[in-house]
This record gives structure tokens, C-alpha cells and sequence, in this order.
């Protein structure tokens, strides 16, 4: 991970965590290398040179999703961002440099770095299904939870 400020570093560790990517069993890498879970899923990829884009059935309701790295980013999404911010490759520090944009498009990065958590949870719980808030249907960490791992991970509440 890039050197980042230390209440963004946490938040993007609580990310990975909440998604369970950086907790992974098959993760040999911190999670930039998890492929979304799922009744098909290859749970990994080895190169880094782009996003995988492989499509994988999540449920047995045929839910399907390309979600991909340590921040599941849909490849749909991928190519947009990569050319936004000239990003050369899926490396951790793309996938790093990808989810900070996405913060901050949501307006929660400041709220991030004064400490105000609940607030950017809730302005990106829309981005990751793990977050409360969202209207995915997927399992959730509680508010309090979330919080708590925060703290945790080194991150400062206000």
C-alpha cells in the first residue's frame, strides 16, 4: 500500500477487511488478488497487469459479478478509472489509488481524515455491499463493528 495518511490507510484496511478480501484464505497477496466469492469462483488471480474480468455466478439465484481486488472493483468500472488516473496496470497501489478516488467522489475522504467514520461509512455504503446502508441484499457489518475494527486498524474516531 502507497503511504497514505493514517485514518485513509485505516479506512482502506477496514474496507478490505469488511469485504473480506484481506482475510481471505486463498489471498496471497493482502487481497489485491481476490476474485469475488461464489459458487464458480476461482477465488484468485496471479497477474496484476490488468483487472481479471472474469464473471462469476455469487449466488445460487444467478447473481453474477466481476467484483475483483482488494476493493471488488466491478470491471465495468475498471477501465473508466484507469484513464482517469492514468493507472498503468491492477497493481495494489491502482487498486489503492482507485478506492481513494472512489472516496473521494463520494465526499467522504475529509470526513475520513477528521475522524468522522460513521459519516463516510454511510456515504460509501452504496460502493461496498459489506457496508450498512446499501440496498444490496448481501451481509453487512453492523455500525458498531465496523468501528470498532477502525480503531483497531489504527484509525482515529472524532
Amino acid at each position: 500500500m502507497a503511504t497514505l495518511e493514517p485514518n485513509v490507510k485505516a479506512f482502506l484496511d477496514l474496507l478490505a477487511w469488511s469485504e473480506g478480501t484481506s482475510t481471505s484464505r486463498y489471498t496471497k497477496c493482502d487481497g489485491y488478488d481476490v476474485i469475488v466469492g461464489g459458487v464458480d469462483s476461482p477465488n484468485t488471480f496471479a497477474s496484476f497487469a490488468d483487472h481479471p474480468g472474469i464473471l462469476v455466478t455469487v449466488n445460487r439465484k444467478g447473481l453474477k459479478s466481476t467484483a475483483a481486488g482488494r476493493y471488488q472493483l466491478l470491471k465495468r468500472y475498471w477501465g473508466a478509472y484507469r484513464d482517469l488516473l492514468g493507472l498503468k496496470d491492477f497493481s495494489p497501489a491502482s487498486q489503492d489509488t482507485v478506492a481513494v478516488q472512489q472516496i473521494r467522489e463520494r465526499r467522504a475522504l475529509d470526513d475520513i481524515r477528521q475522524g468522522r467514520i460513521e459519516s463516510a461509512i454511510a456515504k460509501c455504503s452504496n460502493i461496498w455491499a459489506s457496508l450498512p446502508g446499501n440496498t444490496y441484499g448481501q451481509k453487512m457489518h453492523p455500525i458498531a463493528t465496523l468501528l470498532r475494527k477502525f480503531e483497531e486498524l489504527g484509525g482515529r474516531i472524532a
